[in-house]
């Protein structure tokens, strides 16, 4: 049953300091749910408009209307179910020999779309500043359409995790050396800053190389990429240059 207690607490859980309280946060969509049967994320209870259409007969399944998925969910357009999961422990993954390290972004989908690029790209870790938006952040859970539960995201003082990193740090920046002439090195952390200032001083100070992505249109007018889609030009790049040596 879906009571007026547990609507509260999953209402709240847009907001990080209450997903940080209950230790839970709401994934939806069943195609994702599924997903999280072979991940460490452990489901609590489910609650969906289609219970059989999960095929998930060990869950805690809890049978719901339309109506009361609308209250839950953080969709304008509700899917079919609602998972509330508990958020694990994490640790760092050790000798990760590409890491992608993010400065300061805010936006979810941006966000989001990111750790799907880590999962595409196969990149164990993500390593987020601690103003970093949330993973847990119910707009970049869907936004990862699923490879959260694949991809290791930390947060911690990426300035003290640059100056221990044995790999090569590169930040991107409009002046930097263009992706398509630079020798990518074995191992290097590929560093993505703020949408609107970039990396901060203090991490830029650590880097050992900027890197830009050209542009090659006539007019040039355009002033910049967005950060996710910049990331994924970059990690094409990156793993088109492997292959071709």
């Amino acid at each position: 049953m879906l009571t007026a207690h547990t609507i509260k607490i999953l209402q709240s859980l847009d907001r990080k300091k209450y997903r940080q309280k209950h230790g839970l946060f709401a994934v939806e969509g069943n195609k994702i749910i599924r997903e999280l049967r072979s991940s460490r994320y452990k489901i609590r209870e489910i609650f969906s408009i289609n219970p059989s259409g999960l095929d998930m007969p060990d869950a805690n399944l809890v049978a719901i209307g339309e109506s009361e998925l609308k209250k839950i969910s953080f969709l304008q357009n509700p899917r079919d179910s609602l998972a509330l999961v508990e958020i694990p422990e994490t640790e760092f993954v050790p000798d990760c020999r590409l890491q992608l390290v993010l400065d300061g972004i805010q936006d979810p989908g941006n966000f989001g779309t990111i750790v799907r690029l880590a999962d595409w790209f196969g990149i164990e870790q993500v390593i987020c500043s601690e103003d970093t938006v949330d993973l847990y952040n119910p707009k970049a859970i869907m936004s990862t359409m699923g490879s959260f539960s694949r991809v290791n995201v930390i947060y911690t003082d990426i300035t003290a995790f640059l100056k221990e990193s044995p790999n090569m740090s590169l930040g991107t920046d409009m002046d930097g050396q263009s992706i398509y002439s630079f020798a990518f090195p074995e191992r290097m952390n590929i560093i993505l800053g703020n949408e609107g200032s970039g990396m901060r001083p203090e991490t830029e100070s650590l880097i050992s190389h900027n890197l830009t992505i050209p542009r090659f249109g006539n007019s040039k007018a355009t002033e910049s990429l967005n950060v996710s889609m910049a990331a994924g030009i970059i990690l094409g790049q990156i793993f088109s240059a492997k292959e071709g040596r």
